[in-house]
């Protein structure tokens, strides 16, 4: 492959792009254009694997991201197409991962309902896809993506901690700062007499409860966050002492954890506020209230917060 660097175009830029955005490292439109956007990209890539930070693309670089990303290709391709009415293992999968990137709140049934088609026309239309409710393979590729890059943590159900599991770069303060809790109680929690940590190891860590974690995706602000999230941009700073409203991809936020206060709604034709307040068993006005609507007018394909 050929050498790239900001301003070229062509097939080979296209590739990059697509093999970046499987890694995670590119969000934005395939363009064939090596941009700004991609040049980030390119600088992630190199700081996560421990290449010279230069900005261009070299042979190096291209052997250490087709290696990467080989494997990457060849498990998305077992993912089947699902659109509604499909059942299934892999519908059972779809809804896992949903879940656990906050998009879908419905039961793990393994059935492709009309609450799993909502979920993902939302995941959609957040990462720049076609809102068209059938998971194909961009789809796929994108909520494997981002649920790959879920640090591997689960809430033990029979004890007040969670597990995490140690990934590169982690440190004892930095899980401890993420995760609302100090160095010295993950120490005692988990034995340890000293601060050293090994890719892989899996630590217990106190449960707080009080927040989720969210990964930022192109397009976000702190804004648009806290609506999601049905909570304020100073709550979202407080939580992550955080002095100014720049957001940076892939940046994990801690997010209060309000979010069983409502379920999200794609607007469909012929929906009214009426119609969807009968059937949500709420009002008009809290649903005005909790989007900010002005009037009662809907548009299709958009997404409102229900009261529950």
């Amino acid at each position: 492959m050929e050498n790239l660097k900001l301003g070229a175009t062509g097939e080979s830029v296209k590739i990059l792009q697509e093999k970046l955005k499987l890694l995670g490292l590119y969000n934005a439109t395939i363009t064939g254009s090596f941009g700004l956007s991609t040049l980030d990209g390119v600088y992630a890539f190199q700081r996560e694997y421990g290449l010279d930070i230069t900005g261009e693309v070299n042979s190096e670089f291209w052997d250490k991201l087709y290696s990467l990303t080989d494997p990457v290709i060849s498990r998305i391709s077992i993912f089947p197409t699902l659109k509604y009415k499909d059942t299934g293992e892999s519908v059972k999968d779809l809804q896992t991962k949903l879940t656990a990137l906050l998009y879908y709140s419905g039961p793990i049934n393994s059935i492709f309902d009309l609450e799993t088609q909502n979920a993902v026309k939302r995941f959609q239309m957040n990462n720049d896809l076609t809102a068209d409710g059938i998971v194909g393979p961009n789809t796929w590729n994108a909520i494997n993506n981002l649920y790959g890059n879920l640090n591997p943590c689960v809430i033990d159900s029979d004890s007040n901690y969670i597990t995490y599991t140690v990934v590169s770069g982690d440190t004892l303060y930095s899980i401890a700062k993420r995760y609302n809790t100090t160095v010295d109680e993950i120490k005692s929690l988990n034995n340890l007499t000293s601060n050293i940590l090994k890719v892989g190891e899996v630590l217990r860590i106190p449960d707080t409860n009080d927040y989720i974690t969210y990964t930022v995706v192109s397009g976000d602000t702190l804004y648009s966050i806290a609506r999601k999230y049905n909570t304020t941009v100073d709550e979202i700073k407080n939580l992550n002492n955080l002095t100014n409203n720049i957001l940076k991809i892939g940046e994990v936020l801690k997010i209060p954890n309000n979010t069983n206060n409502y379920t999200s709604y794609i607007v469909n034709k012929g929906d009214t506020l009426y119609s969807i307040a009968r059937k949500y068993n709420t009002t008009v006005d809290e649903i005005k209230r909790l989007n900010n609507l002005q009037d009662n007018i809907l548009k299709i394909g958009e997404v409102l917060k229900i009261p529950i």
